[in-house]
């Protein structure tokens, strides 16, 4: 039988070396930041140009970070895609046509499987912009422009797994996809049309997309008797009723809280307009459904439904913290 192992303590403990790999990868960050210059102006006026897509492509680690710089791009209202270099030589290089543009990672500039792509964005004059570590790489010298990081320390206590490198290839492409959107133009509505799943496609929805119109609506005028009042509120099943003017407006909202207030022998012999709370939390249709539920819960006072007005004070709609819930904001 062999002598087992015996594996030297480590020196530091596991939460120093974490605080050390977040530390040399920030700094890493810190450099990127202050080496940016022209080359990244320019990088981003040949991508915005483009009238196909960005063809994001890397090898090994880098193709990984590519991944989701193709992701990233295309979920902020750039069309792009990944190619993975290897099988662009097999026949993938036909995804990649006129119009496109080409953005290449390789840390060393010489990652042999980029040479087909490359030549292919050369012979088909696509733009080429290159991320790379070094500025006399073969992929630097192809590139129309090339976006150099910076010389930072890898946090791999040997110096070779890819750490910070990595980490600046990622924080460069988003970089790149941040300031892509913001020429465009790109909105929270035109987000939540390509994110349409999810919590986030909830809190990027619209009011008017959850409210409930018409007869839905609980109304009545400031003259109806309360008795009237409680069986409209009953009928409509959302625990108010909004009170209308003679011009049709919201001018009012009667509450299971304001019934409790008022509780006494003369209720049903009152008039809604006396009961009424006047001036009531409203939000108009185009606001988004996050916004809503912020207004829901201001004030000392949280409320569970909101009359949906036009800006003259028309009710549109009404909705219920319920609809939010069911949409999967709560």
């Amino acid at each position: 039988m062999s002598d087992p192992i015996i594996r030297p303590k480590p020196c530091l403990s596991d939460l120093q070396v974490a605080r050390d790999v977040l530390n040399t990868e920030a700094a890493g960050l810190l450099s990127l930041a202050a080496s940016l210059g022209d080359p990244f102006g320019l990088a981003v006026d040949r991508l915005a140009s483009t009238t196909g897509r960005v063809v994001v492509s890397g090898m090994g680690k880098s193709g990984h970070v590519a991944r989701k710089i193709a992701a990233t791009l295309a979920s902020t209202g750039t069309p792009a895609l990944f190619v993975h270099p290897a099988e662009a030589s097999h026949g993938d290089l036909g995804m990649i046509v006129a119009g496109d543009a080409v953005l290449a990672l390789s840390n060393s500039g010489e990652t042999a499987e980029l040479a087909d792509l490359v030549a292919h964005s050369r012979r088909f004059a696509l733009p080429l912009v290159a991320i790379t570590a070094r500025p006399q790489s073969t992929l630097a010298r192809a590139a129309d422009v090339a976006l150099i990081l910076p010389k930072a320390a890898e946090a791999c206590p040997m110096g070779l797994a890819p750490t910070t490198s990595t980490t600046m290839q990622l924080a460069l492409g988003d970089a790149i996809a941040v300031a892509l959107l913001t020429r465009r133009g790109f909105t929270a509505a035109d987000f939540r049309q390509i994110h349409p799943g999810g919590r986030l496609g909830a809190r990027l929805r619209r009011v008017r997309d959850l409210m409930h119109e018409g007869d839905a609506m609980p109304l009545a005028t400031a003259d109806v008797p309360m008795a009237t009042a409680l069986v409209r509120m009953t009928e409509k099943r959302f625990g108010c009723l909004g009170i209308v003017g003679d011009d049709g407006a919201l001018c009012g909202i009667v509450t299971d809280g304001d019934l409790r207030r008022s509780m006494g022998p003369d209720l049903l012999a009152r008039r809604a307009g006396d009961v009424m709370t006047a001036s009531p939390r409203t939000i108009g249709p185009d606001a988004l459904a996050v916004e809503a539920l912020h207004v829901m819960n201001a004030r000392e006072r949280p409320v569970t439904t909101l009359f949906v007005v036009d800006p003259a004070g028309l009710p549109l709609g009404i909705l219920h913290v319920h609809d939010l819930l069911r949409a999967g904001l709560v």
